[in-house]
């Protein structure tokens, strides 16, 4: 009188997928009206963490944290400036207050051209977000000069020999003007001090044959995740990039195509 055993088989299964494909989506529902209710993306989450951060290291270290080049930053709180409340970041994200139009999928989208936001005011007019942070300030770029520019000394060599030579010489220029415009990464918190005195090394940048190895781009969230986990590129977002040459983020590009 019951169900034949193909049909409580595909019940079993139909539960068993209905069961973890509710999981799933009830976990992103609950994440995005946690953003929502807060007016938070992903990345400001990851923001706001690393400023917290920031501060415990600052606290221990007379509110200052070092720079690239012995630069020194003061680090003090900032409050996230887009969080105007539950019931107005809601409606700001949904487009109006009429939460009956929350439903409707046809309803308008958030009028805003996407550079401006409301803020609570919390801070003095003209404090950006995100704080300040050492490990994004970009290193000094150290000027080339002209001395002993041409120290290469006639050693009879051929014609074909010297242009030979001045073909090599100008492609390491090349080379090393091109290294020297992309933005250094500098090492782990926890790498950027002497072992035994725990005093500052001069030396806190990695050097250039550093290879996979993550400097302070490479940082964790209190979930263990990192930006490149999100989909995000590092090098861009934890850098400034406008500092970035034009050319590299081209390359880029390509290797991703």
């Amino acid at each position: 009188m019951g169900p034949s055993v193909p049909q409580l088989v595909s019940l079993l299964v139909l539960v068993i997928v209905n069961t973890l494909t509710l999981f799933l989506v009830g976990i992103t529902f609950f994440r995005s009206f946690y953003a929502l209710c807060c007016n938070v993306s992903t990345i400001e989450t990851w923001e706001i963490e690393r400023h917290e951060q920031l501060l415990r290291r600052a606290k221990v270290l007379g509110g200052y944290l070092d720079g690239p080049d012995g630069t020194k930053v003061r680090i003090v709180r900032q409050e996230f400036p887009f969080d105007i409340g539950i019931w107005r970041n809601i409606c700001a994200g949904m487009g109006t207050n009429n939460f009956l139009a929350w439903l409707w999928p046809l309803a308008r989208s958030p009028r805003t051209d996407g550079l401006v936001f409301e803020t609570n005011g919390f801070e003095d007019p003209g404090t950006t977000w995100p704080p300040p942070d050492p490990d994004r300030i970009p290193r000094v770029q150290r000027g080339e000069t002209a001395i002993s520019a041409f120290t290469y000394a006639h050693s009879g060599l051929s014609d074909r020999e010297e242009i030979e030579a001045f073909r090599q010489r100008q492609e390491h220029d090349i080379h090393r003007r091109y290294d020297s415009a992309l933005p250094q990464k500098r090492k782990a918190f926890h790498n950027r001090f002497a072992p035994d005195t725990y005093e500052p090394l001069e030396d806190d940048m990695l050097a250039e044959d550093a290879g996979s190895v993550s400097g302070e781009e490479g940082w964790q969230d209190s979930g263990g995740n990192r930006l490149q986990d999100y989909g995000v590129d590092e090098d861009v977002e934890f850098y400034d990039e406008d500092d970035i040459p034009l050319a590299e983020l081209l390359r880029r590009r390509q290797e991703k195509r």
